[in-house]
């Protein structure tokens, strides 16, 4: 397999003690600034020549000022929520630990200046990290998505070796607890190829999810239903599909919004943005209105989180943690809410919304989105036509899922949330 090579791990190259950061926005790559481990705390400077340029990448926790910046070490392990999100978690950080140990590397002595190295030019967005500790050999070969699914079944029972390392190759830099894939796809979908670089003429980047051992065989059909619905509810969506699987009813994938062709995006999550602990339920739906009124100051970005909001509470999704959401800005710096994702059946913390609606977490409904709306700038006759719409477009969850290979048995226990 051809693409990205794995990362080249070796003991010697560790600690990092200082990255540079670069954002590869337009034509050319620009130094950013430079991070620096000192003492058991990161710090971090913006490059002069930056701040002139005028692109405020974090402006609420990092904005475009000179200086030295250092923050606790209790949050992100100390690094600037612009660079957290540029981690991989969850799954990605489990097959990088997976790779450390086979080279006789403690995860837990890896730091996260070390980890951003790993990333190096593969993470999600458009920044950019040096050293970097992959190769430049991109392209990618055809790939068949039940091959990868059962590497990823092996790399689950412990396998490490070439399986192990192919996955990496495939991760990038992605976040979330599911198995994912960076691929390329052509305009038909017949065709699937490894990584994302040197696109060729009519292949676009994609995500494509795998199941993890907590998963049903028909996740992929029901995070894919639950994007059609979204879609009829009005809430901006990617591009998705859900490919064949010889195993379930196929596997979901959707268009990545952070890069147009082989170009890249900047891309924020609100948990960065905000330094918000996305593991702790402390967030309010109001607060992201807030956020992107202030990054913004666009009424109809609030309106598309509004509509989100409905379709989580109503679809049972409550798994709408800070990371959840994100925020794009293009290459002058304008900024836009990003297309919703993440969207499926799914229980927060003791059962809670992960992001509550004006306080109210346990048994958020109608009357709280109304005041959402409020907060929102959005009139009450049009915020009751949104939670209206909604509702009746969940109604045809039973058919919709059948159409799709979603089982009896998930179908019915969705449908019954769906009605409480």
């Amino acid at each position: 397999m051809s693409g990205r090579a794995p990362v080249e791990i070796s003991a010697e190259d560790l600690p990092v003690r200082e990255v540079k950061v670069a954002l590869d926005i337009a034509d050319d790559p620009v130094p950013v600034g430079r991070l620096a481990s000192r003492s058991g705390r990161i710090y971090f400077e913006y490059d002069q020549d930056f701040l002139s340029h005028g692109l405020d990448l974090s402006p609420v926790r990092l904005p475009m000022e000179t200086g030295v910046k250092s923050f606790a070490p209790q949050l992100f392990e100390g690094l600037p929520g612009l660079f957290n999100d540029s981690l991989p978690d969850g799954w990605g950080r489990l097959l990088l630990d997976r790779a450390l140990r086979a080279e006789s590397i403690a995860p837990d002595s890896v730091g996260p200046l070390d980890r951003l190295s790993f990333v190096g030019e593969t993470g999600m967005g458009a920044l950019t990290y040096e050293p970097d500790f992959g190769t430049d050999e991109r392209g990618g070969d055809e790939i068949e998505l039940d091959a990868i699914a059962d590497g990823v079944s092996a790399v689950m029972k412990g396998a490490a070796g070439d399986v192990l390392q192919k996955l990496i190759e495939l991760n990038g830099s992605s976040a979330g607890a599911r198995p994912k894939a960076m691929i390329s796809v052509d305009e038909a979908r017949a065709e699937i190829r490894a990584g994302e670089a040197a696109l060729e003429e009519g292949f676009e980047p994609w995500l494509v999810k795998f199941p993890n051992t907590a998963d049903g065989v028909d996740a992929g059909a029901v995070e894919y239903v639950y994007a059609l619905m979204a879609k009829e509810a009005g809430v901006e969506m990617a591009e998705t599909h859900l490919f064949q699987a010889k195993e379930g009813p196929g596997y979901f994938a959707s268009k990545r919004f952070d890069r147009l062709g082989a170009k890249r995006i900047h891309v924020h999550t609100a948990s960065g943005l905000l330094h918000a602990d996305h593991r702790t339920p402390t967030f309010d739906y109001e607060d992201l209105i807030a956020l992107s009124q202030m990054l913004t100051r666009d009424i109809r970005e609030s309106e598309k989180l509004f509509r989100l909001a409905v379709f989580n509470v109503l679809s049972h999704n409550r798994d709408d943690h800070s990371k959840n959401f994100t925020f794009l800005m293009d290459e002058n710096g304008v900024w836009r809410f990003a297309p919703a994702y993440d969207l499926t059946f799914a229980s927060g913390p003791g059962g809670e919304q992960s992001t509550m609606i004006m306080g109210e977490g346990r048994n958020p409904g109608a009357n709280e989105l109304v005041r959402l709306a409020e907060a929102a700038s959005i009139e009450k006759k049009e915020a009751e036509e949104i939670i209206e719409k909604t509702r009746s477009v969940l109604s045809g969850w039973r058919s919709l899922a059948k159409n799709h290979g979603v089982s009896d048995e998930t179908i019915a226990l969705i449908a019954e949330r769906h009605a409480n």
